[in-house]
């Protein structure tokens, strides 16, 4: 794993070399063992490396085509060695051993912009062909790798594989992108392409963008997006997905390093972490966080399944000590960024990176065979919204919503203000709402009249509706599933643990979403990933025997932290110091009144506001991080 950087003059003018330098030192976490540039006549390429393959023969950026063609590449190509078989045979010549680097850049040579389809694997690469004058920019399908860009005043074109590397440079512009943070509030962070800054964007997963030179504008393009319109087959046999799964495993399981995994105990963990030990001579070394509060804490199912698969199994106790880390998570995601369990993931990968320098994880398996329980929520509602059009719906529930109380405190069967709510919306505007770190009606509290005005009636469902618009007529199930991977899935959980990780110089890979893998169980019928109320069956009755069933059958639990009590205890001072934080507050953005009422009922037990409370102590930081113009 790596950090990659690089600039490209509008004019063909030299490339300020010390500018090149400092974005690249700013990620030296990424790739502690090295680093490398190349300088050409207006570009240039920095790579900081994490050496897991190819000691001596990995170094970066790599030429190739008489030094005509140069890389700087981040990630890893698992089925690089059938590639160099295939690159061989069509008369390419090698200089390493076993480099991925270099199978990826004669892949290049051989099938030009195309090579991205043969990949099979995590990973964000530029590529300068001086041949063509071109820069050729590619994220992995899923999004599992970060890459950053953005193009200054004077047309020069800035990318990284972080933002904090951008904002090096002086001559990138820092203006808050008020959508974004609308986006920000209502979600916990910032989907794809955009970014917190007006003019740099994320290049989305399964894209591709060329920049030529003189060129000052280039669209991205896509390569691949998850199939989930082909009809599927009624009947599916689910008897390959341990052998697919496990193919996916092995291939990941290549390293010249030492190699372990996260188990949390869940499904998904416990199966790749198994797996792993199916095909692996000594004991897995495993590493799980558990929670000095018994409500959060489920490190009993991680060394269930560790004592089970007979691994060398490590563990941690997080406490409300671990809150104050919040002060350090602007500094690791750059963007404010409010998903809770970034904490505890934070903590695992600097456990695991104690002993290892690779870890997989199981990520991936919810929004793949739908785990989630607003999956299920989801389809119950759609039963209900098919029975009324949404002209008589909206009225009907809207005004019972309103009406009925907010009970954060009552058991969940009394809860159904937001149930209401959800059926006076159309699907897609209700699972927006669903996901919704801040709701609608507590996101209005928050807008000054400032931001109302600036948001010019922009709403972030905007966004959702073009997703499920990409798919119209799939299964209903499909479409929001589809939303997840465009959306949940490469914002939230895979930038979560992108950071986490690099923060530690471990790199993290993921089986479960191997696009191979992923396409497959895709395939299956969407009546059979929710059966009898169940989310994830297809997973959960493929591993019946191969794990314990009392892993199999536990209820379905987050990653997660106490943060509902710490808000109302130890980080209560920092709530009072967001009430009067300047950089919050002094852009006339949000609310001081909104805000206050807030914490009063929080902290007073009136009210359940902790992620939307987090939201705003993680953008404080951000703010102060970024040093962002807020201004009309």
């Amino acid at each position: 794993m790596c950090g990659i950087s690089g600039i490209m003059t509008a004019d063909g003018a030299g490339v300020d070399q010390s500018a090149l330098r400092r974005m690249t030192d700013r990620i030296a976490h990424r790739g502690p063992d090295g680093e490398g540039f190349f300088w050409g006549a207006g570009v240039a390429l920095g790579h900081r490396r994490l050496v897991i393959l190819d000691e001596s023969g990995g170094v970066q950026p790599m030429y190739g085509a008489d030094d005509q063609v140069v890389i700087s590449y981040n990630g890893e190509i698992y089925n690089f060695q059938t590639l160099r078989r295939e690159l061989e045979l069509l008369g390419h010549t090698f200089k390493t051993d076993h480099s991925d680097t270099e199978t990826l850049l004669h892949a290049y040579l051989e099938w030009g912009r195309d090579c991205v389809h043969r990949l099979r694997g995590m990973f964000a690469f530029a590529i300068w062909d001086n041949r063509t004058g071109e820069l050729m920019l590619a994220r992995d399908r899923l999004g599992i790798k970060p890459l950053y860009y953005g193009t200054l005043p004077d047309g020069t074109f800035l990318f990284a594989s972080e933002l904090k590397a951008l904002l090096t440079h002086p001559g990138l512009p820092r203006k808050l992108r008020l959508d974004a943070l609308e986006d920000y509030l209502a979600l916990g962070y910032v989907p794809d392409p955009k970014t917190i800054i007006d003019g740099v964007e994320k290049l989305a997963p399964g894209h591709t963008l060329v920049r030529r030179k003189g060129q000052r504008h280039a669209v991205p393009e896509r390569y691949w997006a998850p199939d989930v319109t082909t009809p599927h087959a009624k009947e599916n046999d689910a008897s390959e997905f341990l052998e697919r799964l496990e193919e996916a495993v092995k291939m990941r399981m290549v390293a010249d390093v030492p190699l372990g995994a996260f188990l949390s105990g869940g499904l998904d963990s416990s199966t790749v972490v198994g797996l792993m030990s199916r095909n692996s001579a000594e004991p897995v070394e495993t590493c799980a966080i558990g929670s000095e509060d018994p409500a959060y804490d489920e490190s009993g199912f991680a060394q269930l399944a560790a004592d089970h698969f007979h691994t060398h199994h490590r563990l941690r106790l997080s406490s409300p000590e671990d809150g104050f880390l919040l002060k350090c998570m602007a500094d690791v995601y750059d963007e404010p960024f409010a998903d809770l369990s970034a904490l505890p993931t934070y903590r695992v990968c600097a456990l695991a990176r104690e002993k290892v320098k690779v870890a997989l994880s199981g990520d991936g398996g919810d929004e793949l065979f739908a785990g989630y329980r607003r999956y299920r929520f989801h389809m119950a509602e759609e039963g209900l919204r098919s029975m009324l059009p949404l002209g008589l719906r909206r009225p009907l529930f809207g005004t019972l919503a309103r009406l009925y109380p907010k009970m954060d405190w009552a058991p969940q069967f009394l809860r159904a203000k937001s149930t209401f709510d959800a059926l006076a919306r159309s699907s897609v505007e209700a699972y927006f709402q669903s996901v919704s770190k801040t709701p609608d009606r507590d996101r209005v509290r928050l807008q000054s009249a400032k931001m109302k005005m600036r948001l010019a009636g922009y709403h972030p469902h905007d966004r959702f509706k073009e997703i499920a618009d990409e798919v119209k007529g799939a299964h209903a199930l499909s479409v929001v599933q589809y939303i997840d991977f465009m959306t949940y899935l490469p914002g939230d959980i895979l930038t979560k643990v992108d950071r986490a990780s690099m923060a530690h110089s471990l790199e993290v890979r993921v089986p479960v979403l191997d696009h191979k893998f992923v396409e497959w169980g895709l395939r299956f019928d969407p009546d059979a990933r929710i059966h009898d109320g169940e989310g994830k069956a297809i997973f959960k009755n493929a591993v019946r025997g191969f794990l314990p069933d009392e892993i199999i059958d536990r209820p379905k639990r987050g990653f997660d932290v106490p943060a509902v009590n710490w808000l109302r205890h130890e980080l209560v001072p920092e709530l009072e110091k967001l009430t009067n934080s300047e950089r919050l507050l002094d852009s006339g953005l949000i609310d001081r009144r909104g805000l206050r009422r807030m914490v009063d009922e929080h902290v007073k037990g009136e009210r359940d506001h902790h992620t939307t409370l987090w939201s705003l102590l993680m953008l404080d930081g951000s703010l102060e991080q970024l040093d962002l113009d807020t201004a009309a």
